[in-house]
């Protein structure tokens, strides 16, 4: 795991097919900044991932409960206006709050899990706007 690079999503990618859950967090906790500074990098590139044709005019704070192997984080995703903007933490009044597990959280990020697929088996928990969480996917331009 020591040349294995999870902040470069094709190193991420090969991690998610064929390492264990624990072998992906374990690797995440090694890197420099740890489980806080990977999703800082995440939740940065998802930012820089939107699409602010496919939001239109549309706004909506989308709250992220991830549960990593330090603990529980929050995250909030805030559109508005044609931006995205990103913040640790919570959000008072969030369209939809999305909880899930780290490495869950990131084989949907990446399209190995499907939204709907996830939530059918327990694997993401949703609450608010439901068809705002599916039509929410949408906004972000995939690599």
């Amino acid at each position: 795991m020591t040349n294995l690079d999870l902040s470069q999503r094709d190193q991420l990618m090969t991690a998610l097919d064929t390492m264990s859950k624990e072998d992906v967090e374990a690797a995440i906790q090694a890197l420099p900044g740890g489980v806080d500074a990977f999703l800082d990098g995440v939740f940065a590139r998802m930012r820089e991932a939107f699409n602010p044709a496919k939001a239109g005019s549309q706004s909506a704070d989308v709250q992220y409960e991830l549960n990593t192997p330090d603990g529980p984080r929050s995250y909030v995703m805030r559109v508005a206006d044609g931006t995205a903007g990103v913040e640790r933490g919570t959000s008072a009044t969030p369209k939809v709050t999305l909880k899930m597990d780290l490495v869950d959280f990131l084989k949907l990020i990446t399209g190995k899990l499907s939204g709907m697929q996830a939530y059918m088996t327990g694997k993401l928990k949703a609450s608010g706007d439901l068809f705002f969480a599916q039509t929410y996917q949408s906004w972000f331009n995939q690599p």
